[in-house]
């Protein structure tokens, strides 16, 4: 393919007589990238980011997209962006190569939306006007189960503050130009975190245990992205501290998992019962029977009925976030 791994040149100052390398100025990695498909980064990366503070992924004005990922070479940090449909893509770091050899499951390569029938006209409109959803597939299990195990019982807030101070405080700058980004922390870094930090990130006992479980055996965790997504949940929730919710929020990012439908969620049964059947109140029975035409992409039609912002009306007061790093 045509640019792939191709070493760009870098600017160079003139001191002394002799060029200068800037510190920050190592030659990316480079892969040009035509899908057969409209790409929509945001579509396919938005549900990689953890809040609009997080310091592993960010979005430029220019509209590309920056993410810094521990990969199994090492950290890595990957820009892609997608002028007139066609993927051009940097990398920086030990995980550059890994990073762009995994670039189109990352944008949806091995996502199969045709598999997809629409039997609701709400779904059928989200869907067309959404050319460009394609399911992600990362192949990194840790960098999507610890944010989510964050989000266990909490508000979104409150878990992507924790998520911004622990990456922060204990990860490692990203490589490549200076982003101000970070690649999250490696197993032993992770383990190592006082308990008086998780305390200060908002962190209870329950959630930090879990983690701390998972970091363990975080070899065997990884190896859940080659499985199929039913056996990828099995594996991840033999961690206590690990349910369904979990497992299922990991599987749809590093997976791509199309039927992976997030059960016990305190928003969810709502929004599909109230987009599907106009009953606000359903519960996790009521969403799995209204999702049941879609068995084996039922994760992709709750995306759909996300996207399409057919939200429930808001009744009663919001739920109050509690201050651990108070107590």
């Amino acid at each position: 393919m045509a640019g792939r791994y191709a070493p760009r040149p870098t600017r160079t100052a003139v001191r002394g007589g002799h060029a200068v390398v800037p510190a920050q100025a190592t030659p990316p990695r480079t892969r040009t990238w035509t899908p057969p498909w409209p790409v929509d980064l945001g579509l396919a990366l938005g549900p990689l980011r953890r809040g609009p503070g997080d310091p592993t992924f960010r979005t430029a004005p220019d509209g590309s997209v920056w993410r810094a990922s521990r990969t199994p070479a090492g950290p890595g940090t990957l820009r892609v962006a997608a002028p007139g449909g066609v993927v051009e893509a940097q990398a920086w770091g030990p995980g550059a190569e890994w990073l762009l050899d995994h670039l189109p499951d990352l944008l949806g390569a091995r996502d199969a939306p045709e598999a997809f029938v629409p039997r609701h006209r709400l779904l059928a409109e989200s869907l067309r006007r959404r050319p460009g959803l394609r399911l992600t597939r990362t192949g990194l299990v840790l960098e999507s189960l610890i944010p989510s195990v964050l989000e266990q019982k909490v508000t979104t807030d409150e878990a992507y503050r924790a998520w911004r101070l622990l990456v922060r405080g204990f990860g490692e700058p990203a490589p490549g130009p200076g982003t101000g980004m970070y690649v999250m922390p490696e197993p032993r870094t992770w383990a190592l975190i006082p308990s008086w930090e998780w305390h200060r990130a908002g962190v209870d006992a329950k959630r930090s245990s879990t983690v701390l479980r998972a970091v363990r055996v975080a070899r065997r965790l990884e190896e859940a992205a080659a499985m199929e997504p039913d056996r990828a949940q099995q594996r991840l929730e033999l961690i206590p501290g690990i349910g369904p919710w979990t497992s299922a929020e990991t599987v749809q990012r590093s997976n791509g998992a199309p039927d992976a439908i997030t059960v016990g969620d305190y928003h969810l049964p709502g929004i599909v019962g109230h987009a599907l059947a106009g009953h606000r109140d359903a519960d996790d029975a009521e969403m799995l029977e209204l999702l049941a035409p879609y068995a084996g992409q039922r994760h992709r039609a709750a995306r759909l009925i996300l996207l399409s912002g057919h939200n429930r009306p808001r009744r009663g007061p919001r739920f109050t976030p509690g201050d651990i790093a108070a107590l």
